[in-house]
């Protein structure tokens, strides 16, 4: 930082400082203000629906790749006691299955979703940097302003004994003052533009996403509904009915009658 700009930061400071105090009016621009708040709310949005976005397609990931270690345990499980029983064909079925979703991820949801949604997500947050300084720019040049007029009052209330002091306070009161007036009403501007925009630019990337998922579950729905041929035709009606946990019940009260389980 050079000494003019180390100065000019220090002399804001102060201008802060007597504010607080009460000592040197602040300026309060009610328009701005509420703009500033939609964008602050706006920009808190983005960056959320940036995290959200990412931890859904991780998710994802986890998902399958967890989906993944389950299916291979099932299929040793069961092609270990007899691998020509209905169970153990389809365990090795829906080990396919879930393989073949686990691949499905990569090429229909995950380099998509990258592109559809993550990306324009990405450019979108990438504004707010630069929003944010054209924002910080306006407020210094507000200290600026402000401070510049409580020195042109100081004089105008109390004349100095040097003519040439009031005339300029008053040029500098005015080339602050235009500086902040272009910097104010060009955020006022152009703040409620941004927010405006923001329904159509999402617009494709929410339609995309809905697509995704549909087409995911779709294919999940399809992959694993073809695992149920080998189950026995009943065996959703015993379901329903209660009657597969009554057999498991059956199952767990041999189980602890075996020594080995606590039996004595």
């Amino acid at each position: 930082m050079s000494w003019s700009g180390f100065k000019k930061s220090m002399n804001r400071a102060g201008t802060t400082l007597l504010q607080k105090t009460g000592q040197i009016e602040r300026t309060v621009d009610r328009d701005f203000a509420d703009e500033e708040a939609k964008y602050k709310t706006f920009e808190k949005e983005c960056q959320a629906l940036m995290k959200d976005a990412k931890g859904y397609l991780d998710a994802m990931r986890a998902m399958t790749a967890t989906q993944g270690r389950l299916a291979d345990t099932i299929d040793v499980f069961y092609g270990a006691a007899d691998k020509n029983s209905d169970s153990a064909m389809a365990a090795h079925a829906y080990k396919r299955a879930v393989d073949d979703l686990d691949t499905g991820i990569g090429r229909e949801l995950d380099a998509p979703y990258r592109t559809t949604v993550m990306e324009p997500l990405g450019k979108m947050n990438a504004y707010f940097p630069v929003m944010n300084e054209h924002i910080a720019k306006r407020n210094k040049k507000l200290l600026d302003y402000d401070s510049a007029r409580s020195r042109m009052n100081k004089l105008i209330q109390k004349p100095s004994e040097d003519p040439t002091k009031l005339p300029k306070a008053q040029q500098e009161h005015d080339d602050a003052k235009e500086v902040f007036d272009m910097l104010n009403a060009q955020l006022i501007n152009e703040l409620p533009q941004l927010l405006n925009l923001r329904v159509p630019y999402f617009d494709p990337s929410f339609e995309a996403m809905i697509r995704m998922q549909c087409k995911f579950a779709e294919e999940g729905y399809e992959k694993l509904s073809g695992v149920q041929r080998y189950f026995a035709d009943n065996v959703r009606d015993d379901y329903a009915a209660g009657q597969l946990d009554a057999q498991v019940e059956g199952v767990l009260q041999e189980m602890r009658e075996l020594t080995i389980c606590g039996a004595s």
